[in-house]
């Protein structure tokens, strides 16, 4: 062995010795020599620890299994007790040690107008089917038309907010029944189409009657006839898949709204579908427009009280800041629309007027929504206050 090196017997003995002063390690006793030393534990050395005391070979250790707090406990302390306070204090609702509980949807405004646009042509398509049922052709070419405008508007702003047009093509992929998103991509697959070639069909008496058009002119009324049908069958899943798909997330106040979600969006719909038809067509055909509007409204206005009552805490983000204005603006509007639709049966100032304040309070509505939900997942005590709650009511059934 080189001259100045220390053995390595007595290296170790060495940091043997320094882990039982600082109370980690407690030597066992044994006759097993290392190197060429005196045996381990055969005696105190000089300058060792008195028995029992802390960090000499007598000291007791705890176990390994009891937690660090616990063994630190016993000397001093609130209430005699002893022991020492947690490191990390007990989180508040303010936040996840700093950061949120929940992310905030990412979704923006063009969201929000996707949700109108869903229901604005899913209400039109609708209207359409009854004016094609009952006689009333301006009435169905004002709901085709619209239709089809809408739910352009609508494949437009999804693509916006998906950010390139293949991520639409890539959900077509699979078929996902348990996946809001999922069966939404389906259904306005199978609706676009069907609206578009009855809007189409509208544009028959503008071809020429005779030559290579002339049999596209006899064919568009009979295929717009059952293309209408088709997507007005597709409509009502249209109108309220986007209530299923809110409900669905874990932001709060939409999740906890579930019930009510698909009903709001629905009456929706049918208003702003009721607003089309008393803008665009006569007051001698706007019979089923009327109808749609008192059934859209009754449908609209329960749902949004409902979501403000029976909520509890997670009302709260719908009574106050924009959405507060937003669903006051809504219902107003809405009762407004529904009260010059009834009164104005002969003016069709008033018609339209009425119209125009049911497509206002349907905008309303669906914003309103939209940024209730996304003001509860900013607010911490939305997510924690509502879980106490719960923990609470299932530790009292226990």
């Amino acid at each position: 062995m080189t001259g100045g090196r220390i053995p390595v017997g007595e290296r170790f003995r060495g940091f043997r010795a320094r882990l039982a002063a600082d109370g980690v390690f407690r030597p066992q006793r044994s006759s097993v020599r290392l190197g060429h030393g005196p045996k381990v534990g055969a005696g105190p050395a000089e300058g060792a620890h008195p028995a029992g005391a802390p960090g000499s070979a007598d000291a007791p250790v705890p176990p390994r299994d009891v937690p660090p707090v616990a063994r630190r406990r016993g000397r001093g302390g609130r209430g005699g007790r002893g022991g020492e306070e947690l490191r990390v204090p007990e989180a508040e609702f303010t936040s996840y040690y700093g950061r949120p509980i929940l992310k905030a949807p990412v979704w923006r405004w063009d969201i929000a107008a996707y949700l109108f646009t869903g229901g604005l042509a899913a209400g039109s398509s609708l209207l359409a089917a009854g004016g094609q049922l009952t006689g009333r052709p301006a009435l169905r070419r004002a709901g085709r038309v619209t239709a089809l405008g809408a739910v352009t508007a609508s494949a437009y702003f999804l693509v916006n907010d998906l950010g390139r047009p293949a991520r639409f093509h890539h959900m077509l992929r699979v078929a996902k029944p348990t996946s809001p998103m999922s069966v939404g991509t389906w259904i306005l697959t199978a609706y676009g189409p069907a609206a578009g070639l009855a809007a189409v069909a509208e544009a028959a008496p503008l071809l020429p009657g005779r030559g290579v058009f002339s049999p596209v002119r006899r064919l568009l009324p009979p295929a717009g006839q059952v293309a209408g049908l088709a997507a007005a069958a597709v409509a009502p899943a249209l109108a309220t898949y986007t209530g299923v798909l809110l409900a669905g997330t874990a932001v709060p106040s939409w999740h906890e709204a579930y019930p009510e979600l698909p009903t709001i969006f629905a009456g929706s719909a049918l208003a702003s579908g009721a607003g089309v038809g008393l803008l665009a067509a006569p007051c001698a055909q706007a019979g089923p427009a009327r109808r749609m509007a008192v059934a859209g409204a009754a449908l609209e206005l329960w749902g949004a009280h409902s979501v403000e009552t029976r909520l509890g805490l997670l009302s709260e983000p719908y009574r106050l800041g924009r959405a507060g204005r937003l669903l006051r603006a809504g219902r107003l509007l809405t009762a407004a629309g529904v009260v010059g639709a009834l009164a104005g049966r002969r003016s069709r100032v008033v018609s339209a007027l009425s119209g125009t304040a049911l497509l206002a309070a349907s905008v309303a509505t669906r914003f309103g929504i939209f940024h209730g939900g996304v003001a509860s997942a900013r607010d911490p005590k939305y997510t924690v206050l509502p879980q106490r709650e719960r923990i609470r009511r299932r530790s009292e059934q226990v």
